[in-house]
Protein backbone atom coordinates (compact mmCIF):
# COMPACT_ATOMS: atom_id res chain seq x y z
CA UNK A 1 0.00 0.00 0.00
CA UNK A 2 1.39 3.10 -1.02
CA UNK A 3 1.80 6.32 1.60
CA UNK A 4 -0.50 9.24 1.15
CA UNK A 5 1.41 12.24 -1.00
CA UNK A 6 1.04 15.58 0.81
CA UNK A 7 3.43 17.79 -0.28
CA UNK A 8 4.08 16.60 -4.15
CA UNK A 9 6.35 19.19 -4.21
CA UNK A 10 8.94 18.01 -1.78
CA UNK A 11 7.22 14.28 -1.71
CA UNK A 12 6.31 14.51 1.76
CA UNK A 13 3.98 11.42 3.19
CA UNK A 14 1.00 11.55 5.27
CA UNK A 15 3.53 8.86 7.29
CA UNK A 16 6.21 11.41 7.82
CA UNK A 17 4.42 14.13 8.70
CA UNK A 18 3.04 12.28 11.32
CA UNK A 19 6.35 10.74 12.32
CA UNK A 20 7.52 14.18 12.79
CA UNK A 21 4.88 15.67 14.77
CA UNK A 22 5.34 12.36 17.22
CA UNK A 23 8.75 12.67 17.86
CA UNK A 24 8.93 16.52 18.24
CA UNK A 25 7.68 18.08 21.67
CA UNK A 26 6.01 21.51 20.88
CA UNK A 27 5.64 21.24 17.34
CA UNK A 28 4.48 24.34 15.17
CA UNK A 29 3.40 24.74 11.72
CA UNK A 30 6.63 26.29 10.86
CA UNK A 31 8.61 23.29 13.02
CA UNK A 32 7.15 21.10 10.51
CA UNK A 33 7.52 22.89 7.48
CA UNK A 34 10.99 23.25 8.54
CA UNK A 35 12.26 19.41 9.80
CA UNK A 36 9.94 17.86 6.65
CA UNK A 37 10.20 20.37 3.64
CA UNK A 38 6.77 19.95 3.49
CA UNK A 39 4.92 23.04 2.65
CA UNK A 40 7.86 25.10 1.07
CA UNK A 41 7.23 24.65 -2.09
CA UNK A 42 4.57 26.10 -3.51
CA UNK A 43 2.35 26.59 -0.30
CA UNK A 44 -0.95 24.89 -1.37
CA UNK A 45 -0.68 21.79 1.31
CA UNK A 46 -0.27 23.87 4.53
CA UNK A 47 -4.29 24.02 4.72
CA UNK A 48 -3.86 20.08 4.88
CA UNK A 49 -0.82 20.48 7.07
CA UNK A 50 -2.12 22.08 10.10
CA UNK A 51 -5.44 19.99 9.96
CA UNK A 52 -3.20 16.34 9.93
CA UNK A 53 -0.79 18.86 12.81
CA UNK A 54 -4.23 19.64 14.76
CA UNK A 55 -5.62 16.30 14.76
CA UNK A 56 -2.09 14.60 15.57
CA UNK A 57 -1.96 16.67 18.85
CA UNK A 58 -5.63 15.70 19.88
CA UNK A 59 -4.44 12.26 19.57
CA UNK A 60 -1.53 13.01 22.05
CA UNK A 61 -3.29 14.98 24.00
CA UNK A 62 -0.87 17.98 23.48
CA UNK A 63 -3.66 20.66 22.12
Amino acid sequence: MEDNIICHCMDVSEHEIVYTIKHNDDISIQDLMDITGAGTGCGSCIGELEEILHRELRKLGRE
